[in-house]
């Protein structure tokens, strides 16, 4: 037994030798088919992670909003500020960004005409990462200055109130004041750009509403289906309050993944179809040169299938040496493409190179198809040169 396999892997050996050029050539073809293949294959699993970040970046996916079933005038259309201190900082295994929203009406004082102006106030609370930041303001510190707060304001607001950054600001609702100053203005192209920035704690008070909040915006990273899952498992959690999912963010990244997965797993196939044709169109070569080489192994008492046995066993390793390398290449690849595609390198994905070598072998025994021709030479039309 230890001298057939001896013998066996002698054969081999002498096989990939004798034939040095053509299976060069093979060799390559498949090589250039693992690097596609591991190239688009990661580009396909970083673009997953990557779309999902893309999309966290325009904002919130899921809300928390009352239900409007308080029965307490005061409180109505609000919540309780502890559901958003109770959520919890990850879900199966992700970190969760929210961010809590007090919004009331207050009046301005316009220091230039001395009238008072009506606009929007949002209290703003972040926990971790905020969901979303209008423009490079981070957030609220009280002032230096006495009884002062930092706000921000839209530019919108700004232009309407004749206001600019490090301005003062003197906001009234129902006899209580705030006062802020400006620490930033800013441009969402959005309803923000109406509206004035204050921590959640100085709206509270402006409103006259201790531990309520209007709203709750949550951003979490993940595909449709986890979305889904996370809103579910939240109403379930807290049944006074209507949560739901953004419909446009998790449908828009589900039907643009979806389009692009689909279109590199039909490049994918299509590389691994032409690689198996290229190796193919060698082998039926491969197969006509070995004619002879056969015949003697049959003569000599060689089983039909134990010579099929030493090719299949030849593309295997062909297949697996050409995989090893063209996927080490490939993943490379594309962290390039990933950056011109995306405008970030695309990050290696592990899982990415056994699936591309084990395709590679694949592909690489089923190109040795024309070989299986080898079976019906017999060795007396050889010897006589009629094969």
């Amino acid at each position: 037994m230890m001298a057939d396999r001896k013998m066996f892997w002698r054969i081999i050996r002498r096989l990939i030798v004798a034939n040095r050029g053509r299976l060069l050539v093979i060799l390559l073809a498949l090589g250039t088919g693992a690097a596609v293949t591991a190239a688009l294959l990661n580009l396909q699993v970083d673009a997953k992670r990557r779309l999902s970040g893309e999309f966290r970046a325009f904002g919130a996916n899921i809300v928390i909003a009352p239900r409007n079933a308080d029965n307490n005038a005061e409180t109505s259309g609000t919540l309780a500020e502890s559901v958003f201190e109770t959520l919890p900082d990850s879900y199966d295994s992700v970190r969760v960004a929210r961010t809590a929203y007090l919004y009331l009406i207050a009046d301005a004082h316009v220091a230039a005409s001395g009238r008072l102006v009506p606009v929007v106030v949002a209290g703003k609370k972040d926990a971790g990462i905020a969901v979303a930041r209008p423009g490079s303001w981070y957030g609220f510190s009280r002032s230096s200055v006495a009884n002062e707060i930092d706000c921000g304001i839209g530019t919108k607001a700004a232009a309407q109130l004749g206001v600019n950054k490090g301005g003062h600001l003197v906001l009234e609702s129902h006899g209580r004041q705030a006062h802020c100053v400006i620490l930033e203005t800013f441009s969402t192209g959005g309803a923000e750009d109406s509206e004035i920035f204050l921590p959640l704690d100085a709206a509270q008070q402006l409103a006259g509403l201790p531990g309520r909040i209007s709203l709750i915006q949550i951003g979490y990273s993940g595909t449709a289906d986890r979305v889904t899952r996370y809103v579910a498992a939240l109403a379930q959690r807290f049944a006074e309050a209507d949560v739901h999912g953004i419909r446009q963010f998790t449908e828009g990244e589900a039907k643009i993944y979806d389009r692009i997965s689909g279109l590199l797993t039909a490049t994918v196939v299509l590389v691994l179809v032409l690689t198996g044709l290229c190796v193919m169109a060698a082998m039926t070569n491969v197969a006509m040169e070995r004619q002879n080489d056969v015949g003697l192994m049959k003569a000599i008492g060689g089983a039909t299938r134990r010579v099929l046995r030493l090719f299949l066993t030849e593309a295997a390793l062909l297949g697996l040496a050409a995989g090893v390398i063209g996927a080490a290449g490939g993943i490379l690849l594309s962290i390039g493409l990933g950056k011109e595609v995306f405008g970030v390198a695309a990050r290696p994905r592990l899982i990415v190179y056994p699936i591309s070598v084990a395709l590679t072998v694949v592909v690489a025994i089923l190109g040795a198809y024309p070989l299986r021709r080898l079976a019906n030479i017999r060795p007396a039309s050889v010897f006589r040169g009629e094969a």
